[in-house]
């Protein structure tokens, strides 16, 4: 849902026909906490990683309302593009 208001949320972000968008959360012991994952996609010619990254921020700080009663103290950290497709400026990826 966050990802489909993207435009409504970030100043000059226009409005996206999204195709999919999702979010994955699982446990990470390394942490330790959770790790979220957010993807979006379109078939337009623009990029849509705000809405990939406002649906993995959205998703964290639902965790976070959620979980607020068992740890105030939680974190929110690490939030990044890690891969894009297409758009004006083409492909990216991150160095692991």
């Amino acid at each position: 849902m966050a990802a489909k208001k993207t435009a409504d949320l970030i100043p000059l972000c226009h409005p996206l026909p999204l195709t999919d968008a999702g979010v994955d959360i699982g446990v990470d012991r390394a942490l330790p906490g959770l790790r979220v994952t957010a993807w979006a996609s379109t078939q337009g010619r623009t990029g849509v990683e705000m809405e990939a990254l406002t649906a993995v921020t959205v998703a964290l700080l639902t965790i976070y309302d959620m979980a607020k009663a068992i740890d105030r103290a939680m974190e929110i950290s690490g939030v990044r593009l890690v891969e894009k497709r297409g758009g004006k400026s083409g492909d990216w990826a991150r160095d692991r």
